[in-house]
């Protein structure tokens, strides 16, 4: 009997479902298994190549498989898409299938395995994201409330914040509307204190992980981005050179080239959309300091962002100064380098003729 060298598995929320092949590449079979059934078929199966898409539980399966003796392999579900032979019936049987060949095509592009520190590390950027969310969500429903009964405090949130214990306590308001406005201001406070308490964990990790630290010498790119970055980013390696970096982010423009003539579109942002909106924030904030910066203090970096602000405008200048910082972290990254001693090479090269 033919020995399985590979698998293609198709990670559902409680069922996998794999397909299995030969050398060869001849399917021999699929099968269908609860989670804990799969670890116990993994673990008496001969060391083979796994693929599976890169979705919430893939980097949880690609260690538990290593600690097995097998080769994980991840892809992007849009990379594995393409192999599925019926675009029309899609189910776990023909997703598997596709996952097998797609993990055999040797111009695959896979995603890194994620440790468990990065993913711990990540859990706390993606829970102060959501909380930051709900926090907004309950101001402008609170602040939509008390417009009904002619109360209006204007946009910032700061004022509504404040203006609640008072509200709570004030006996024109309604009563049943009183008692709701105590649960929204304590709700609100809970809410930050768990966003204090995320941000505290990623600033120490900022602090003392030595890759985020580098990349915090970068104006613009602070604690929170450095270490998202480092906690997303597992090895940059995996990308051939910084636009490839930048594309993955989405900062890099949509092409409908054809015929040798290049048309070039609005960013795409695909990938990881807290990352580069933390990259377009950086970008505001190193515009800004640019500008306000005199001229002859300014950096070659810096007169750059200033000549080209007066050129193409603000809004896509923020893009290209986010496009810059991830070409420059990864080249920080995968280069090991700091960012003072990149950053002459760099800017000589923007100012160049």
């Amino acid at each position: 009997m033919n020995q399985i060298t590979t698998v293609g598995a198709d990670l559902a929320k409680e069922v996998i479902v794999v397909c299995a092949a030969d050398a060869s590449g001849r399917m021999m079979f699929f099968k269908q298994f609860s989670f804990l059934g799969f670890s116990a078929w993994a673990a008496n199966l001969p060391p083979c190549t796994v693929g599976m898409e890169a979705c919430s539980s893939a980097h949880h399966w690609a260690r538990v498989l290593s600690g097995l003796g097998h080769r994980p392999k991840l892809m992007a579900p849009e990379f594995v898409k393409p192999f599925r032979k019926s675009r029309g019936t899609k189910n776990d049987r023909n997703d598997a299938e596709a996952i097998l060949s797609a993990v055999r095509d040797p111009n695959m592009r896979f995603v890194s395995v994620k440790s468990l520190e990065q993913q711990s590390l990540l859990a706390c950027h993606r829970m102060r994201q959501g909380w930051h969310v709900e926090r907004t969500a309950l101001i402008n429903r609170t602040r939509g409330l008390l417009a009904e009964f002619g109360i209006w405090l204007g946009r910032s949130s700061g004022t509504l914040c404040r203006a609640l214990p008072r509200l709570a306590e004030d006996e024109t308001v309604a009563p049943r509307v009183r008692t709701l406005l105590a649960q929204a201001h304590e709700h609100l406070r809970q809410l930050d204190r768990q966003i204090e308490q995320c941000q505290g964990q990623i600033a120490l990790h900022a602090k003392h992980d030595e890759a985020a630290q580098r990349l915090s010498q970068i104006t613009g790119i602070g604690p929170i981005t450095a270490s998202a970055m480092v906690a997303t980013i597992s090895d940059a390696r995996d990308f051939r050179n910084g636009r490839q970096m930048a594309a993955w982010v989405g900062l890099v423009p949509k092409q409908s080239s054809s015929g040798g003539k290049e048309r070039l579109g609005a960013i795409t942002k695909r990938g990881d959309t807290y990352l580069r909106g933390l990259l377009v924030q950086g970008a505001r904030s190193s515009l800004q300091s640019a500008l306000r910066r005199p001229l002859e203090k300014r950096s070659r970096l810096e007169q750059w962002i200033a000549e080209l602000s007066g050129r193409v405008g603000y809004h896509k200048t923020l893009t290209a100064i986010a496009n810059k910082h991830a070409r420059i972290c990864w080249a920080i990254l995968a280069r090991g380098e700091s960012y003072p001693n990149f950053a002459d090479s760099m800017a000589r090269r923007l100012v160049s003729p």
